[in-house]
């Protein structure tokens, strides 16, 4: 029997259901569908310093999470969607303790998974310091019976609201487009070109995304713009909304469709890992734009939900859920002499988050020592 890493109830992990204004009984079963690779992530935490060639540093701390597509996964059902994954696992330690983490502990779903037989998880051990990361990972594409087509996705998705997508240079992944004429609305991101030959026309699914969410340095990159808000213009002659996220500047938009553009800055914290923070920026924003919400309070909404996880070690497991908006939210409204134009730009949380009278603890932010502990219902 499979022992998973946190046991909570699923059912309970989100507290807010952001979509319940526009839920009605003909809906897809699935409020966002993503697949890709799974890696069971090892993080050590509590470093001076990067670690020395021919010495051995010992870390303070130490949690394991699923991690790759696991974060975004994670980030999404935290946030109250319904999350389908479709993803290989080995059949060894590392991957059913991942399977566990995620179906049980956080209550995605994994029909169109698959466990393959004599294939070992992929793994990544992270080590986190000076707020940056070093990650050593290892793995294996999984065999053939794995039963699922490139990129990990089955021949079929299941109907959804939404799919989130990561682009790849060169390539097509058909399921996108069996997604998009389904009628979900596709958001993507892409990774760095290492080709360097950064051609949109290479990105040829982006013609089936609704958005297109890249990081400033490959906004610019794709189009040979030279700033990335005029990058995130030129976008638009691709893809109807373009929203290019600015590191520590916060993020900036433009929506084809209505004409508008916004821009955020970004909540300053201290920063101990950003692992996973893109992820977690994307989850908010796909929340806040199924959920029918202002441009600017989408962005708004998606780097407050990446700040709250770089306070955290970990990819997965620091996304946070609605208990650490709400706690957030309430924090920074007791803060003497708060900026009101600051407080402004989150009032739509409000009317979100729960009162803390119905707070309670959250635990699926927390790694166990090791995969070799598991918690009892």
């Amino acid at each position: 029997m499979r022992q998973a890493a946190a046991r909570v109830d699923a059912r309970a992990a989100a507290w807010v259901d952001p979509l319940a204004a526009c839920r009605t009984p003909d809906d897809p079963p699935w409020d966002v569908y993503l697949t890709g690779t799974v890696f069971l992530d090892i993080i050590f935490t509590g470093l001076d310093s990067a670690p020395v060639r021919g010495t051995e540093s010992w870390a303070r701390g130490m949690g394991s999470s699923p991690g790759g597509v696991a974060n975004m996964a994670t980030a999404l059902a935290r946030l109250g969607l319904r999350t389908s994954l479709a993803a290989a696992f080995g059949d060894d330690h590392y991957g059913e303790y991942c399977w566990d983490a995620l179906e049980q502990g956080e209550g995605i779903d994994l029909s169109t998974s698959r466990s393959v037989p004599g294939w070992h998880s992929p793994v990544t051990v992270s080590m986190a310091y000076e707020g940056e990361r070093t990650m050593v990972s290892h793995g294996h594409e999984p065999p053939p019976e794995a039963a699922l087509v490139p990129d990990g996705a089955p021949d079929s998705p299941p109907p959804a609201r939404a799919a989130v997508a990561s682009l790849t240079p060169g390539r097509r992944a058909p399921w996108i487009e069996q997604a998009a004429r389904r009628g979900t609305r596709i958001f993507a991101d892409v990774g760095w070109d290492d080709t360097g030959a950064w051609d949109l026309a290479g990105l040829a699914d982006l013609e089936h995304c609704e958005a297109f969410l890249p990081n400033a340095e490959e906004a610019m990159n794709y189009t040979g713009a030279t700033c990335p808000r005029a990058a995130a213009h030129a976008l638009t002659e691709h893809v109807p909304l373009a929203v290019v996220t600015l590191g520590a500047e916060g993020a900036y938009a433009v929506d084809r469709a209505t004409g508008e553009s916004a821009e955020v800055p970004a909540i300053a914290v201290e920063a101990l890992d950003p692992t996973g923070a893109g992820d977690v920026f994307v989850a908010g924003f796909v929340t806040g734009t199924l959920a029918g919400w202002p441009l600017a309070d989408r962005l708004a909404f998606a780097g407050l939900t990446a700040a709250l996880s770089v306070q955290e070690f970990g990819g997965s497991l620091s996304a946070p859920g609605w208990c650490e908006l709400a706690a957030w939210w309430r924090r920074v409204q007791s803060v003497e002499g708060q900026d009101p134009e600051a407080l402004r730009r989150y009032a739509f949380l409000e009317g979100l988050v729960p009162a803390a009278e119905e707070a309670t603890p959250w635990p699926l932010r927390r790694a166990v020592p090791t995969i070799g502990f598991g918690r009892s219902a």
